[in-house]
């Protein structure tokens, strides 16, 4: 079991945004140490389509050097004479601003989650983040028995979408890609059907008939915004929770007054949310489909990230 004494405080950092993928192990000091923090051991950390908008200037200039990575697990070490809901020898997750790509991490303790027992640490690290983005949204507006639900983009964020949707008893869920080799993993994921959105009359076959959409597709030229509005029925939602660097498409307003459908973002969830979206994976078997590599290859994990070429989670050890 990891201990305090064995602690070190170092992490991989970029040090310009030109050379995203270039990372340097660096020294850093963590910040002092308060009464609800908790110091963790980190044993993973997963690689998020966030790291990637931020370690290459997308979503503006980064301070640097950077250590970024927010979806990091393993063990606690340390924790301030206030903190209650964890111990030294806990196994904890957090999902934190940035410094996932290290060895150690310090937070307070309420963005800081007690893991389940049941469930491997690697696949726990990407629901810190991409878990908790779909989950919330889903449970917020509706998500559960008798509903119809429609989830864009079949990837990191996606495919724990379609199974929280599933998880949460959803009659139907609906799976949207423009990636033919992906309707196996859909299925397999529990989608019920899976729609292709390279025919320009994909929409029409589902007019009204969604209570809810979970856009996961960080992408924002040529996304069909209005064509998956009408899919929805009476008062349904479009959810986004990618966030592309550039606009969305431009869509009229009687794309939403017809049905009144409305159009909305969420973004991350509580940590409420995250401990139950805990319990409900473990015992529904909810899983992450990783690849785990070793954390001094962060760079090959960003681009391939940025490429879409990981199924579908990477996972740096």
């Amino acid at each position: 079991m990891p201990s305090q004494a064995d602690l070190q405080w170092k992490g991989y950092a970029i040090h310009d945004t030109k050379h995203w993928d270039k990372f340097k192990v660096i020294d850093f000091e963590p910040k002092q140490s308060g009464d609800y923090d908790v110091d963790i051991k980190i044993e993973y950390c997963g690689v998020c389509g966030t790291d990637v908008h931020t370690i290459t200037g997308g979503w503006g200039a980064p301070i640097l050097p950077l250590i970024t990575g927010h979806e990091m697990v393993g063990h606690v070490v340390k924790v301030g004479p206030k903190v209650k809901s964890l111990k030294v020898g806990d196994r904890a997750g957090g999902d934190i601003a940035h410094g996932g790509y290290a060895t150690a991490v310090r937070a307070h303790e309420r963005f800081v989650f007690p893991l389940p027992k049941e469930m491997p640490l690697e696949e726990m690290a990407p629901m810190m983040c991409a878990g908790l983005t779909v989950y919330s949204p889903l449970v917020r507006n509706g998500a559960g028995p008798g509903k119809k639900i429609g989830v864009i983009g079949i990837g990191g964020l996606g495919h724990f979408a379609i199974q929280f949707a599933r998880a949460l008893g959803a009659e139907q869920v609906v799976a949207f890609s423009h990636s033919k080799n992906k309707a196996k993993d859909a299925r397999e994921l529990g989608a019920t059907d899976v729609v292709f959105t390279d025919n320009k009359d994909f929409a029409s076959a589902w007019k009204g008939k969604l209570d809810l959409i979970i856009c996961t597709a960080d992408v924002s030229h040529g996304m069909p915004l209005s064509e998956y509005m009408s899919t929805l029925g009476v008062h349904g939602r479009l959810i986004m929770v990618a966030i592309p660097d550039d606009k969305l498409p431009g869509i009229y307003s009687s794309d939403m007054v017809s049905n009144g459908a409305l159009l909305g973002g969420s973004h991350i969830g509580s940590k409420k949310e995250a401990l139950e979206m805990l319990d409900l994976a473990a015992k529904k078997g909810v899983k992450s489909w990783i690849e785990v590599l070793p954390m001094k290859e962060a760079g090959k994990a960003v681009k391939n990230v940025k490429n879409n070429t990981v199924r579908y989670r990477h996972v740096l050890k």
